[in-house]
């Protein structure tokens, strides 16, 4: 009989694969390099990244069924392969100064791991933790957002020591020891396992495992109004916050009047908010429940983008800003919980797949937003105030949702008085 694994360190594991994908935020410590080095224009670099981002959502979508069906194991070690190939390969590109090569390299393939490798540790989290779902995802979670922090002052510290290129050598090697040895790891539970003294209570009737909504698979949830809810939710949440981080900078130094270099300490200490977001948040909603959290990150963010044109006092005006950005992660992280909530953990990894795709269209569509506001008014005001009008909408689905679970778990009800 095989020995079943500790849940701690299949959490671990997930954060290794989380916080080696997860250093793709961290791409901006190239763009200046990669400009300067080979005279590539600043848009030219950056496009790297937003093609990695866009075939996460693709391959987040699409694998989802793939990470369903032969499970986290065999799941991120095609993770790990598609990253740590595209990675090394951006290290060739380099080398031979192909700009079309690190588009297919680091973008097409070290996109597609990113997007497998995200999906990968969740569902099997979810099981890991039946009294804890929204802790289990947003320890994985976390790391995806605290990897920037990690990989940026490593980065900085090849590149200037041994170039470009043998950066990319190096991270692609580190990233393939790290999540192959994660992926041989984790593992779903045995068939109906509890923790220990979870089960107990759960036999003593003193606790209660969470109770699903439903147990539907991936393409039935796609056609439930639940599903949209999320979707549209996630979708206001990421274009919102992924736009005032690609301004944060010069929206801080126009508002505030801090210097430049001020405004890039506070970019750094947005990353660590982010990631505490994750944790933070998506440990509450275990106590106060998913939709408590979602309509709190949405009222929490009306006034915080209302008030925040009018703060020119650098140290407020950052405070809320780390508060935007610790709703801005703690929605990541509470989703695929969420999704466990009312669509069940048979097909979970699949579904947030699928819900993933607002996350590839937010990355579009918030910056553009911001920048097109930003140009037409000469002014960032005008992007916050757009930004209000979605929150509002966000928050009425957030209460819309509501009524939907309610109508669900009166028909739970009746079929079990009935049974």
């Amino acid at each position: 009989m095989e020995t079943t694994k500790n849940r701690w360190l299949i959490a671990l594991a997930a954060v290794g694969i989380h916080i080696s994908i997860g250093s793709v935020y961290a791409w901006s410590v190239f763009t200046n390099p990669l400009s300067k080095t080979f005279n590539w224009s600043l848009t030219q670099v950056s496009i790297t990244f937003s093609i990695a981002i866009a075939f996460l959502g693709i391959s987040a979508a699409f694998m989802g069924h793939f990470v369903e069906k032969y499970g986290p194991r065999v799941s991120g070690l095609v993770s790990a392969a598609f990253f740590g190939a595209g990675t090394l390969g951006a290290g060739f590109a380099v080398s031979i100064e192909s700009l079309w090569l690190l588009y297919i390299t680091y973008g097409v393939l070290g996109g597609i791991g990113l997007g497998v490798g995200y999906i990968t540790p969740v569902s099997t989290l979810v099981k890991w933790f039946p009294d804890r779902r929204g802790l289990a995802t947003g320890m994985a979670i976390m790391g995806f957002g605290f990897a920037s922090l990690v990989f940026s002052p490593i980065m900085n510290s090849l590149i200037s020591s041994v170039g470009i290129s043998s950066t990319f050598y190096i991270l692609g090697a580190i990233y393939l020891v790290v999540m192959v040895s994660a992926a041989s790891y984790i593992a779903p539970p045995p068939k109906g396992w509890m923790p220990a003294g979870f089960k107990e209570k759960v036999e003593s009737g003193e606790s209660k495992p969470v109770a699903d909504l439903s147990q539907l698979m991936a393409n039935e949830a796609v056609k439930t109004k639940r599903f949209w809810f999320l979707w549209i939710m996630l979708f206001i949440n990421v274009t919102c916050g992924i736009a005032i981080l690609a301004v944060a900078s010069p929206m801080a130094q126009e508002i505030t009047g801090m210097s430049a270099a001020a405004a890039a300490t506070m970019v750094g200490l947005m990353g660590l908010f982010n990631g505490l977001g994750r944790i933070g948040w998506a440990s509450i909603s275990d106590y106060v429940g998913r939709p408590n959290v979602y309509t709190a990150f949405f009222a929490i963010q009306i006034v915080s983008f209302l008030v925040l044109p009018s703060i020119t006092q650098a140290l407020a005006f950052q405070l809320i800003l780390f508060l935007i950005l610790t709703c801005y992660g703690g929605g990541f992280a509470s989703i695929p919980a969420y999704i466990g909530d009312l669509f069940g953990t048979k097909q979970l990894g699949a579904i947030h797949g699928y819900i993933l795709t607002a996350w590839a269209l937010a990355g579009l569509v918030g910056p553009t937003i911001a920048s097109m506001v930003r140009e037409a008014t000469n002014s960032y005001a005008g992007t916050l105030y757009i930004f209000v009008g979605m929150f509002v909408i966000a928050l009425a689905v957030s209460l819309i949702i509501r009524l939907d679970i309610r109508k669900l778990r009166e028909a739970q009800k009746q079929q079990e008085l009935a049974s």
